[in-house]
């Protein structure tokens, strides 16, 4: 059952264009009409990355439950795990015929983490605002016990007693220690086949930072404070301010939501990244050559050099298309993301300082000290210090 482009003739996600520039993400039939379950689960999503995630992946069940000939009243435990099996998840049962066939294919570890979290969710609104299904609440509504990490990241975590758990979600993949790095000498290569001072300068912002690509496409000209005491009073070096914004013409939205505000024209709050001088060099090429020719007015950072849209946003796809072939033009291996950027520049803070984590976390705004030791706090089996360790272990020190 591939299906592929626009689906007219079968439940689709509908996608609402809001006043603001931002978007909404809801359920509809082939007659148009609204799916009144799925639009009372996603709506309290408004505004968040969130609903159009949940939103693809609740119609995805729901095109597979008519198949089935179920309803939120006659659905079972059974048939949430047949349906998890049928779309990639291990489950020690028959789940039937296959759901997603070539070209599709099965959900990654991730994709079913979501799917679970979206079947747990819809479920229990959808059972409790009609009074139906009892059973299937009850089957959902489990709890376990807490664990360390579980009371350490709580407020009065040691009062803690229990923790929601949901049912239907695969046991986690361990977690990977060695996240996919740059290959060596990358950044050099790619600056010498960087082709406008546009992707030179996202080039050094992000091997510089460890920004996201939703967040780097997303800023505007007024999130830069690009000297020193600047205005916010946040931080006293050259930075940046990462702000969530839903209506950006581009799409482009930062991961992170800590709160922001315009004050007398400045901007205080988001995420705070320090610019370095090199990235502030490559900012002022790129405004006094390309932006200052093209910009139409809209006020965000980076623009598109070519097509139909000459001046408009760039967005966050556009980014990464450029830098996956600047990486096929460098002849470096494997494809090149700005995620890779981010993992290295942590990596190499850690090696700096001797592994000490919270700077590490502070360069990168993770959300925990304790990820990235966790991630990143490993030797390097090839470093001297490594091997004389072992030479003193073996006995081989002269």
């Amino acid at each position: 059952m591939a299906r592929s482009g626009v689906v007219l003739g079968d439940l689709r996600v509908q996608v609402l264009e809001r006043a603001g520039g931002g978007r909404s993400y809801t359920v509809v039939w082939p007659d148009c009409t609204v799916d009144a379950e799925a639009d009372s689960y996603l709506r309290p999503f408004e505004g968040s990355g969130s609903q159009k995630t949940y939103a693809y992946s609740l119609v995805d069940h729901l095109r597979w439950r008519i198949r089935e000939r179920l309803t939120t009243e006659t659905i079972t435990m059974r048939d949430l795990h047949r349906y998890m099996g049928a779309v990639g998840a291990q489950v020690p049962m028959p789940y039937g015929q296959p759901w997603r066939v070539p070209p599709q294919r099965p959900y990654g570890a991730s994709a079913l983490q979501v799917a679970a979290a979206c079947l747990k969710g819809f479920y229990l609104n959808a059972c409790a605002s009609k009074g139906v299904n009892g059973e299937l609440r009850e089957a959902l509504a489990v709890t376990r016990l807490p664990t360390r990490v579980d009371r350490d990241r709580a407020l009065l975590g040691h009062v803690k007693t229990s923790m929601t758990a949901n049912p239907l979600a695969p046991k986690r993949p361990p977690r990977r220690r060695h996240p996919k790095m740059l290959p060596d000498g990358a950044k050099e290569e790619l600056r010498g086949v960087m082709n406008t001072a546009r992707d030179e300068m996202v080039l050094q912002w992000l091997s510089d930072t460890s920004l996201r690509p939703g967040g780097l496409a997303g800023l505007h000209l007024m999130d830069l404070h690009l000297r020193e005491n600047a205005a916010c009073g946040e931080c006293k070096g050259p930075h940046l301010h990462v702000c969530h914004r839903w209506g950006n013409p581009n799409r482009a939205a930062a991961k992170i939501k800590p709160e922001w505000k315009v004050a007398d024209g400045v901007i205080t709050g988001g995420e705070i990244y320090r610019a370095s001088p090199a990235m502030i060099s490559s900012y002022f090429k790129y405004m006094t050559t390309e932006y200052a020719k093209y910009a139409t007015g809209h006020g965000m950072l980076l623009i598109q050099l070519t097509g139909p849209n000459l001046g408009e946003p760039w967005s966050a796809d556009a980014a990464r298309g450029m830098l996956r072939r600047a990486g096929h033009r460098a002849g470096l291996p494997g494809r090149i993301t700005p995620k890779a950027f981010r993992h290295q520049i942590t990596n190499d803070v850690l090696d700096v300082t001797n592994g000490d984590s919270m700077v590490a976390k502070a360069v990168g705004n993770w959300a925990s000290a304790r990820m990235v030791d966790e991630v990143y706090g490993h030797p390097d089996l090839h470093s001297p210090e490594f091997t004389a360790a072992l030479q003193a272990v073996w006995g081989e020190d002269e």
